[in-house]
């Protein structure tokens, strides 16, 4: 029994493991600054459509995410965040 190798001790299990650690930190992210965004342009009083939400929501960027946080300080509609795209 002494040949057992458990695999989450193996350096590959570590591995695996820091890599999904990473993937979460980056993705928990990218879900807060959508949330900021949502909440710049409803603390403004500026009404955010479905298809708006839906679409800030569904962005992983975090630097996009960025520009349409500082958009959202100015812009007096919501689809105004996502300019000329």
């Amino acid at each position: 029994m002494t040949a057992i190798q458990y695999f989450w001790r193996h350096p590959l299990a570590e591995q695996v493991r820091e890599e999904g650690r990473e993937q979460g930190l980056v993705q928990g992210r990218a879900e807060a600054k959508a949330e900021m965004v949502l909440r710049i342009l409803e603390g403004r009083g500026i009404p955010v459509s479905d298809d708006v939400r839906e679409r800030v929501e569904a962005c992983t960027d975090p630097d996009q995410l960025e520009r349409w946080a500082q958009q959202a300080v100015r812009a007096s509609d919501a689809r105004e965040l996502f300019g000329q795209e």
